[in-house]
């Protein structure tokens, strides 16, 4: 039976740690999200494949501000390769395109090879994925019949760390920083051992300082009561949880509320240079609630990216 979704869109913010199910794009995933919450305002934190599953942020009212900053956040996935079969695209949905005996090697020589791909490296995109190219994703163009050239790009591969290996199935656990392909990083680990592979199956466990364990299954948020899923988010400010925070009083508070540069006595000045968390008391309520985003230059403290006055008054403590 349909539940009745009666709270107000406006008033629905914060941050959801969904555990998207496999087969289902980012997008779907959100707007089911978002339909469940009653959300009007609604965006997720960078895309999953909708052949991966696992962690992915969703962002509601004020939080969406702010999802961009978790783009460069780094990541954790479980990956399992398929050894001896190299597929058009990389993973399980495109067609075999070679098929190789895979040779014999141990966990030394497993380990070896490995430990190639850990560190910054140039990486070359798969040509079946939404990276743009003329406004238009690749996987638009791969699927059109026509071959583009894509450019190798930085990433940053922190740690591949084997654990488990059954027949020609290989799971591994690949810890990196923002842009990194796994599939491509699958195919490659596959030509190094010398027998080619795709990537079989993917899981998002981390992202920034979030760990799928604390995620919730779109089933669930669907189900829940709209007043029980709305309890599992968290506030607007939690992409930021990694930068410093500075608490204003009133009257600097409103001055940069109202688009002011502000200037700071010496013993409430920040340390250092930089984007800051800020907090502050609004007419409504004595609990300090956040603000926004704003840059401290070591002078003047100017915003960034501030709340509305709707998006003040809808957090919890100001009420």
């Amino acid at each position: 039976m349909t539940q009745q979704r009666s709270c107000r869109g406006h008033a629905v913010q914060g941050v959801l740690l969904l555990d998207k199910p496999r087969g289902m794009s980012s997008q779907h995933a959100l707007q089911a999200a978002r339909r469940a919450l009653g959300a009007a305002k609604a965006g997720h934190t960078g895309t999953l494949d909708p052949l991966a599953d696992g962690l992915l942020p969703l962002c509601f009212g004020a939080a969406t501000k702010f999802a961009q900053r978790h783009l460069d956040a780094d990541k954790a996935y479980i990956a399992e390769l398929q050894l001896g079969i190299r597929t058009t695209t990389g993973d399980g949905e495109g067609e075999v395109v070679q098929q190789r005996a895979v040779p014999s090697f141990d966990d030394d020589a497993l380990r070896a090879v490995l430990d190639r791909f850990v560190g910054e490296q140039m990486q070359r995109p798969p040509l079946h994925s939404a990276l743009k190219r003329d406004g238009r994703p690749l996987y638009a163009y791969a699927r059109a019949g026509i071959e583009l050239e894509v450019a190798p790009r930085l990433v940053r591969i922190d740690a591949i760390v084997p654990l488990e290996r059954r027949g020609e199935r290989l799971r591994l656990e690949v810890r990196c920083g923002k842009g990194t392909y796994i599939r491509s990083l699958a195919q490659d680990i596959g030509e190094a051992l010398g027998c080619g592979a795709h990537l079989a199956g993917l899981r998002r466990t981390r992202s920034g300082g979030f760990d799928v364990a604390q995620a919730h299954t779109l089933q669930a948020v669907r189900e829940a009561a709209p007043e029980q899923a709305r309890q599992w988010l968290l506030p607007v400010d939690a992409l930021l949880a990694e930068l410093p925070a500075l608490r204003l009083d009133a009257a600097h508070g409103a001055a940069l509320l109202q688009g002011r540069d502000v200037a700071l006595p010496p013993g409430a000045a920040p340390a250092r240079s930089g984007s800051l968390r800020i907090y502050g008391t609004v007419q409504t309520g004595t609990v300090p609630i956040f603000l926004g985003l704003a840059r401290w230059d070591g002078h003047l403290l100017s915003a960034q990216r501030l709340l509305s006055t709707e998006e003040l008054h809808a957090q919890p403590q100001a009420s």
